[in-house]
C-alpha cells in the first residue's frame, strides 16, 4: 500500500495514537511511526483550539481529542532537508537553502523543510522572511519568538539588505533600473543592475526594498524579462537547471553583536 487516504477523526475511546491510526488506515505501524517522526500526524486536544504535530509514538489520546494523518508515501520517502549552515549563534542562524526545499513544512510533513532542520539543531525555528521553494540562497531563521520579533522589526523598517543573482530571458533595455509596480495592491520596489549577458539573456543583480510574494519573479516578468527556469511566470523561459534565482547576499545590524553583519553564498 503506497498511499493511504488522509483521515481525521475524534477519539471515542482512550488508546495509543499509533494503534488507532494503524487500525483506521490499514498501514503498518512502522509506517505510522515514520509519518509521525516526519510531521504528518496532527493532534488537537479536547477543549483546545490549537492543532500541533504529534511525533511521539507512545502518545496516548483520550475521548474528544481530534487526530489527523496526512499521508503521502512519495513525499515521506524523500530525503530530509540538507541545507548548509552559514552562521549560527544563540539567537539565530543563517542557512543556504537548496532549491526545492521548503522554508516551512506542510500538513503532509516537515522533514524536508528548513525549519525542521533548524529546530533539530537549535531547539526552535522561526523564519524571519520568505524564500520561494524553487529558489536557492540565504535564509535567516530565529531560534526564539523574542529573537524573531527583533529581527522581523528590521525587515519591516527596511533595515535589511538583500541581494539576488538572477538570470533572465532577454536583455533589458536599461542596464540599471528601478521597478515600482504595486503587487497585490501594495507598494513594491525592486532595483536591478545588469552584470553580464548569456546566450539567452542577462544576469542581473537585484535588490528588493519591499518583500511581496514572488516579487522579483513578478516584477521581472512584468517588464518582459522573466527569470529563467520559472515554472509559474513567463513564456519561453523554461530551463532544465530550474529557477535561476539565488539569494546571494544578506546584511543587517545584529541586535546582539551590536554591529553590521554580512553573509554571502557563491551562486
Amino acid at each position: 500500500m503506497n498511499n493511504a487516504p488522509t483521515i481525521s477523526f475524534v477519539v471515542e475511546q482512550p488508546g495509543n495514537l499509533v494503534d488507532l491510526l494503524a487500525a483506521g488506515t490499514g498501514l503498518p505501524k512502522v509506517r505510522i511511526k515514520d509519518a509521525m517522526t516526519k510531521g504528518a500526524v496532527w493532534l488537537r486536544k479536547a477543549g483546545y483550539k490549537d492543532e500541533r504535530r504529534q511525533r511521539r509514538a507512545k502518545c496516548v489520546v483520550r475521548p474528544g481529542d481530534h487526530i489527523a494523518l496526512y499521508y503521502d508515501a512519495t513525499l515521506l520517502a524523500l530525503p530530509a532537508s540538507d541545507a548548509q549552515c552559514v552562521h549560527a549563534q544563540r539567537e539565530y542562524s543563517v542557512w543556504d537553502k537548496p532549491a526545492g526545499v521548503l522554508a516551512q513544512g506542510t500538513r503532509f510533513g516537515d522533514h524536508r523543510a528548513l525549519t525542521r532542520q533548524v529546530e533539530q539543531a537549535h531547539g526552535g525555528a522561526f523564519p524571519v522572511h520568505r524564500l520561494d521553494r524553487e529558489a536557492r540562497g540565504l535564509m535567516l531563521v530565529a531560534h526564539t519568538p523574542k529573537a524573531a520579533a527583533l529581527l522581523s522589526q528590521r525587515f519591516q523598517q527596511n533595515r535589511v539588505e538583500k541581494r539576488y543573482r538572477v538570470e533572465v530571458l532577454g536583455v533589458p533595455a536599461a542596464a540599471e533600473d528601478r521597478i515600482v509596480t504595486p503587487l497585490d495592491g501594495k507598494p513594491a520596489e525592486s532595483h536591478y543592475r545588469q552584470i553580464d549577458t548569456t546566450e539567452r539573456g542577462a544576469i542581473l543583480n537585484v535588490e528588493i526594498i519591499s518583500g511581496r510574494l514572488h516579487q522579483i519573479r513578478r516584477h521581472l516578468d512584468g517588464i518582459g524579462h522573466p527569470v529563467l527556469g520559472d515554472p509559474r511566470y513567463g513564456h519561453g523561459n523554461a530551463d532544465p537547471r530550474g529557477l535561476q534565482l539565488v539569494a546571494e547576499f544578506l546584511a543587517f545590524d545584529c541586535p546582539w553583536q551590536k554591529r553590521r553583519v554580512e553573509f554571502r553564498v557563491t551562486p
